[in-house]
């Protein structure tokens, strides 16, 4: 009986018990529960909380860059002055709002890692460009030392590494009044790292980061909390040293992210220094978020202004030359070995193993070959560079081709520099006509690449252009003559089209400009004539006519000339211009009167001119901002403020030619207008760009499984969103 009693006992104890366990397992799902709905709260608001901090910011920025440019020429110096100074502050404003948005990505796991080779000499580079003249303001010493037994690049997320690299500096720089600042790259080994930090303890190379200062130093009590969020060792409201104490926060996370961890030793009055120790070769960890490899992007819906399939990798034996095996995988450019007087091959190439063989075969050709696989990268390096010339991928991970084309062809600094397009898509026709010198399709030959190459040698030993007028009024040839000039250009003037033709055959032209009624051979027959002739397909072809054309004429020309002008009464500043960028001239090198002709010219774009935009915005003050950019280049602006009624406008107004679609918008938002828009079959071809902030991870690939076309983010570079026009209104 006792033992069945004490059976009985144990038996409820033990049911009890496993009440308390499924109660307790219950509470824990809830409270799961709680934390995952709060986490997508929390994710929500973030991004609810960057839409409505950037709309104010987005028409801050414009506005008061419109006005620091100053196109109207009615401001002082002073007022220009705190123009600049609005959109430096607004610019600061931005970043701060970026930081605090990286910290929730990285709380919630939605922060990736993009992980591609990183050459050490780019790193110095970066940080020497960044800092030297802050240090040199505040008459500090600067040092950048790199390991000599280094292999040439890491491989690792180069804008996170950046980003760390960025706040430890910034750092150094503001707490150090007198001494130097220094950043050694360097080998690492054990007991350097954590003993337990086993991604590191398996890295066969650890690399160190230290960044040293001779500042004011950080005490030991101080030294955990300035790994905190929003904490500083000088928090107090007298504190000397502003900022927000999220830099070193974010750094050490994002230092979990790449597979290391960063490490303090300060001592108060002595300095301090940080290290960073990351794995030569990335290696993901638990606490990482996998690598995302930059996928070409595919932008749905609308016209596509390059090839959207995906093209299959070229054939090992054909388009890949034997030479690309001889480059190392970690072989670096030539960036850093370029001397005065060397001709500098810039390549804006993604594909790995091709950027190799071009940058061997550049190299054989006497060039110092430099390649970058993005855009941004890519026309980064064209101002800081300023190569001799350029070969251009038109399928890029990070942005269309055509908006790297567009933006090197309307910046003064990079107009004039040679751009040979080799790209998979069949794009020759507009290649040329947006200022190409030649076009070549993948997979490429050996033969057709040498072949490239050769003929942008060719080119660049021509130190003079030579311009063929024909034009069969005298006046008219001599006024042209003397609006192109001379000096980098040699123009020959004649009356018909048969002496064209002869002085075609006697030698070779960059550019005819053409007059469509000439006596005899007409000027369409002769434009027949010179692309009948492979040695002159390639060749630009003005037409400058004051003939009034029909739509059928204006169709065939466009299929022989790169462009056409009618003459009116800017038509002469047009001509400059198109001859400027088919010759290739260097804008800087130009007489003061016509620089000014083209600065103007800038002020409305005749691609832009007179085309219908639908701005589909809530903010008035995004519609202001954005209408002001529009309207500088005669374009038309019609409003919607949701998504509803961008549908009833399409509905009611037919001559739309592009839509501007923010996405966070009531009633309707803009996901939803894009969709509905593409599910009517006539505004298949619609462009519809997404105006988004970019806030959270997918924003980008949920605007283009929406429908839209392109993207561009808040706050609007209205460089970028004219170019983003251009390229999607290309007809």
């Amino acid at each position: 009986e006792e033992k069945a009693r004490q059976l009985t006992t144990q038996k409820t104890e033990v049911e009890r018990k496993n009440r308390d366990v499924e109660v307790a397992k219950q509470e824990l799902e809830e409270k799961a529960e709680q934390l995952a709905l709060t986490s997508r709260y929390k994710s929500q608001f973030l991004a609810n909380m960057s839409h409505e901090l950037r709309t104010p910011l987005n028409s801050l920025l414009i506005l008061s860059r419109q006005l620091e440019d100053n196109r109207d020429k009615n401001l002082s110096p002073k007022q220009i002055q705190f123009a600049s100074t609005i959109r430096q502050s607004g610019a600061d404003l931005l970043a701060l709002i970026n930081e605090i948005l990286d910290l929730a990505k990285i709380e919630s796991g939605t922060m990736a890692v993009d992980i591609s080779p990183v050459p050490f000499a780019d790193i110095r580079e970066f940080v020497d460009r960044s800092f030297r003249h802050v240090a040199e303001e505040k008459r500090l010493g600067f040092a950048v030392d790199v390991d000599p037994s280094l292999p040439p690049t890491i491989r690792t997320d180069d804008m996170r590494l950046r980003q760390v690299l960025r706040n430890l500096l910034s750092n150094a720089l503001k707490f150090t009044e007198k001494g130097s600042v220094t950043l050694n790259i360097v080998r690492a080994g054990q007991p350097e790292w954590s003993v337990d930090n086993q991604t590191l303890n398996s890295a066969g190379t650890v690399v160190a980061f230290s960044v040293r200062d001779t500042g004011i130093g950080i005490p030991k009590d101080k030294q955990k909390i300035v790994f905190e969020a929003f904490q500083q060792a000088d928090g107090g409201t007298s504190r000397k040293y502003g900022g927000t104490g999220l830099g070193l926060a974010i750094s050490r996370e994002i230092a979990n992210l790449l597979g290391g961890e960063l490490h303090l030793n300060s001592e108060p009055g002595l300095g301090s220094t940080l290290t960073l120790f990351v794995p030569l070769d990335y290696i993901p960890r638990s606490r990482a978020v996998a690598p995302v490899q930059p996928p070409a992007e595919r932008l749905k819906g609308g016209p596509r202004p390059r090839e959207l399939a995906e093209v299959p990798p070229p054939p090992a034996n054909a388009p890949i030359p034997p030479q690309a095996a001889s480059v190392s995988h970690d072989a670096a450019d030539d960036r850093h070995n370029i001397q005065p007087g060397d001709r500098v091959l810039l390549m804006i190439e993604d594909d790995e193993t091709f950027g190799r063989a071009l940058l061997g075969f550049a190299r054989e050709r006497g060039f110092r070959g430099v390649v970058t696989p993005t855009g941004a990268q890519g026309l980064e390096m064209a101002r800081i560079l300023r190569p001799d010339a350029i070969t251009l991928d038109l399928r890029l991970p990070d942005m269309d081709g055509w908006v790297v084309m567009d933006q090197l062809k309307h910046d003064p600094q990079t107009r004039h520099l040679p751009v040979h397009v080799i790209s998979a898509s069949d794009e020759e026709r507009r290649s040329l006509d947006s200022g190409a010198i030649a076009y070549l399709q993948k997979p490429a030959e050996k033969e057709a690449v040498e072949e490239a190459l050769e003929r942008i040698q060719n080119f660049l030993e021509r130190r003079v252009s030579r311009l063929l007028i024909v034009e069969d009024d005298e006046v008219q040839r001599s006024s042209i003559v003397e609006l192109i000039g001379n000096g980098d250009v040699i123009s020959d003037a004649v009356e018909s089209g048969e002496a064209a033709l002869t002085a075609l055959e006697g030698q070779p032209y960059d550019c005819v400009v053409l007059d469509l009624r000439l006596p005899g051979m007409s000027g369409l027959d002769l434009m027949k004539a010179i692309r009948d002739r492979p040695a002159f397909r390639r060749m630009p072809i003005v037409v400058y006519t004051g003939k009034e054309l029909t739509r059928e004429e204006e169709t065939e020309l466009r299929m022989l000339s790169e462009s056409i002008i009618v003459k009116d009464v800017r038509s002469p500043e047009r001509l400059l211009d198109e001859t400027a960028l088919f010759l290739h001239r260097v804008e800087a090198n130009l007489p003061d009167p016509k620089r000014e002709i083209l600065r103007r010219l800038t002020e409305s774009d005749q691609a832009l001119s007179g085309k219908k935009v639908l701005l589909v915005d809530d903010d008035a003050r995004n519609l202001f901002a954005i209408t002001t950019i529009l309207e500088q280049h005669e374009m038309r602006v019609v409003y919607a403020e949701n998504g509803q009624q961008a549908l009833d406008k399409l509905a009611s107004d037919g001559d739309i030619n592009i839509v501007l679609m923010d996405i966070m918008m009531p009633e309707m938002d803009g996901y939803e207008a894009t969709r509905r828009i593409r599910a009517q079959s006539k505004y298949t071809k619609l462009p519809i760009i997404a105006l988004t902030a970019k806030a959270m991870k997918g924003d980008r690939e949920k605007c283009i499984e929406a429908g839209a076309s392109d993207y561009i983010t808040k706050p609007i570079d209205a460089n970028q969103l004219v170019s983003l026009l251009r390229v999607w209104l290309y007809a």
